[in-house]
Order: structure tokens, then C-alpha cells, then sequence
């Protein structure tokens, strides 16, 4: 009997070791299960990250940045660079150059008043703004010396001439008193334009023609400094 129960005992660990394989088994294959279902998570997973980075999703929100802080794209080129095209154009002409004999006319031509008085016109002939700096130096004949300028009548700004405009500056030849000396005639004028400092080199000259028969001078001679308007210029 004895040898019986034990059989039974030794069937019933049997058994129960038997069941407890089979469950471990069945865990081990559920197991396996879930790891296999990791991939598919980790593949669900790159779709949702590699969707994060495509174009659409990326796009609106640099659009966004350039309209909110005012981007090129919102902004017109002729507005960011005014040196491109047309206002390139635009740039030089508020600039200027400096005028002289090649892109202007220079008229002398003698004044009633006040008398013993030549005024001298010029005009901006070129395409861009041109300026009028300090005053004209001028030579008589074969004058060694420029007159000097009249140191009153110097300017508030410089003068400053559009394409068709003109400046002025006068000439007084002679003392109206008779006081002057070494007066003598002469048939030929050459004006020299200054430049913006004295450094620049301003190669053109103006060579106006003078009335038949010369102008008498003496040396009191003296001129103006370029001026916008012509009453200003005959007001010295």
C-alpha cells in the first residue's frame, strides 16, 4: 500500500511539474508575442516622428516667423536694398557729384548793377545732381593769382543744382572809386570748380566767353562764393 501512495505522490509531482512546464511554456510564448509586437511599435513610432519633419509640418511655422519679425518675404527688394535697380539711380542723383566744366554751362555776363560787376551763371547740364563748392576761381588772361572771395557772402549750405538748374556767384572787376590799381582789360576768363575737400581733383574748367572788346579790372578784384539764387549773388 505504502508502495502505492507513493507512485501516486511521485504521479502527482509528475503531473504538477508537468503543468507547471506547460504554464511556463505558455508565459514564454506570450512573451514572445509581446516582443514581437515591439517592432511594430517602434515602426509606429519613426512614421510619427519622421511625419513631424515633413514639409508641411515644418513650413507653416517658418512662414510664421518671417510675417511676425517683417522677412523678405514680406518686404519689397527696392525697400531692403535701395541700391538695386531704379534706386540705385535714385542713390547717386541724392548724392551728387561735384560740378564742373563737363557737366555744366558758364555763362559771364556783365551787370547794370551794380556796376563794374560781371555775374557769373552756371548750369547743370549733366543727368544727376551736381554741387556748387566754396567759389569760382577765376583767371584773367594769363593771370598767375585767383581773386579772392568775399568772405560775407559765404553760404548757409552748399549749393546744390538738379539736372537744368542753375547757381551764381558775381564778379566785382574794379573799385567804383577809381581807388584800385594796375587796372588793364582783358578778352579771356577761365573758371576752376572746387572740389567737395581739397584733396579732390576737379580736372574740367569753364572758359566762358567775355563781351567784345574785354572786361576792365584792376586789383580789386574779387568774387562771390557760389550762391542758389541770383539776387543773393548781386547782393555783394
Amino acid at each position: 500500500m505504502s508502495s502505492v501512495r507513493n507512485f501516486r505522490a511521485r504521479l502527482l509531482t509528475a503531473t504538477a511539474a508537468a503543468a507547471v512546464a506547460t504554464l511556463s511554456l505558455t508565459a514564454c510564448s506570450d512573451g514572445s508575442g509581446a516582443r514581437a509586437e515591439g517592432p511594430a511599435g517602434s515602426s509606429s513610432t519613426a512614421s510619427a516622428d519622421s511625419g513631424s519633419s515633413t514639409p508641411n509640418d515644418v513650413h507653416p511655422t517658418t512662414d510664421g516667423s518671417r510675417d511676425s519679425d517683417g522677412s523678405a518675404a514680406k518686404t519689397p527688394v527696392s525697400a531692403k536694398n535701395p541700391t538695386v535697380g531704379p534706386g540705385s539711380d535714385g542713390a547717386r542723383d541724392a548724392k551728387g557729384v561735384t560740378c564742373q566744366g563737363s557737366n555744366t554751362k558758364t555763362v559771364a555776363a556783365p551787370l547794370e548793377r551794380p556796376v563794374n560787376h560781371l555775374l557769373l551763371t552756371v548750369t547743370n547740364t549733366g543727368s544727376s545732381t551736381c554741387h556748387l563748392y566754396g567759389y569760382p576761381a577765376l583767371r584773367f588772361g594769363e593771370a598767375q593769382s585767383v581773386p579772392p572771395a568775399i568772405e560775407a557772402s559765404h553760404p548757409q549750405a552748399v549749393v546744390t543744382l538738379a539736372p537744368g538748374e542753375s547757381g551764381y556767384a558775381s564778379v566785382s572787376l574794379s573799385a567804383t572809386d577809381g581807388s584800385g590799381t594796375n587796372g588793364r582789360t582783358e578778352e579771356s576768363l577761365t573758371v576752376f570748380f572746387q572740389g567737395r575737400t581739397a584733396d579732390e581733383d576737379v580736372p574740367s574748367a569753364a572758359r566762358p566767353s567775355l563781351p567784345a572788346g574785354g572786361v576792365a579790372i584792376d586789383d580789386s578784384l574779387k568774387v562771390t562764393y557760389w550762391q542758389q539764387s541770383l539776387e543773393d549773388a548781386i547782393a555783394w
